[in-house]
């Protein structure tokens, strides 16, 4: 989906699906509000046990295993909240999306292993790249825009520095654009008038 819309509109969508569910059927709709709450909830939660199952990972002992791993980021996650997690199965669901997806990096070891480690940690960050945001791109059509303005105007006041030999004068405007027309006007006319 786009990430080019607003707030309300992506809510609605989100309940109408979920209110399609066949698991739903014959109960109340639910109502965007509620979604949105539900989704704070789980998303600020399942954030936390994220990082305290990788600091389970980074403290996993020899010979334990997913489950000792998980038990221990469970502790984890009770003794810095006071609370027990009790949304692994969205956990589950989430852990490999990229928002939540752990780096992988193993406790130090041997200087070879780590290199290798890191080399394949950089191959898979390469391969799934976030797609700039309707802000950044926003952001960087604006710079470009400005890039060109700033050549144009530099190119003109050139040209209006060598016609001021012959007389013409003018006046520029506050903004860029303006400026750029009148010199591009100006430099027009040289071109093509008594020059």
């Amino acid at each position: 989906m786009s990430t080019d819309q607003k707030a309300g509109a992506f809510w609605k969508r989100i309940v109408d699906y979920v209110n399609a569910s066949p698991v739903l059927s014959g109960a109340v709709p639910r109502e965007w509000s509620q979604c949105k709450q539900r989704w704070g909830r789980i998303n600020e939660q399942v954030c936390k046990f994220v990082g305290c199952y990788e600091a389970a990972v980074r403290e996993q002992a020899s010979g334990q295993n997913e489950n000792d791993v998980m038990k221990a980021a469970h502790d984890i996650f009770f003794n810095d909240l006071g609370i027990k997690f009790t949304l692994e199965h969205c956990w589950r669901e989430l852990r490999f999306d990229q928002k939540w997806k752990s780096l992988g990096v193993p406790k130090e070891g041997p200087k070879e292993k780590s290199k290798e480690a890191a080399e394949v940690v950089a191959e898979e960050e390469g391969a799934e790249v976030r797609p700039p945001g309707v802000k950044a791109c926003k952001a960087a059509k604006r710079k470009r825009q400005v890039d060109r303005y700033t050549l144009l105007f530099g190119l003109l006041a050139v040209l209006v520095a060598c016609c001021c030999g012959h007389g013409v004068e003018f006046k520029l405007s506050g903004r860029k654009e303006g400026n750029a027309l009148v010199l591009l006007c100006l430099a027009l006319w040289l071109c093509h008038g008594k020059v």
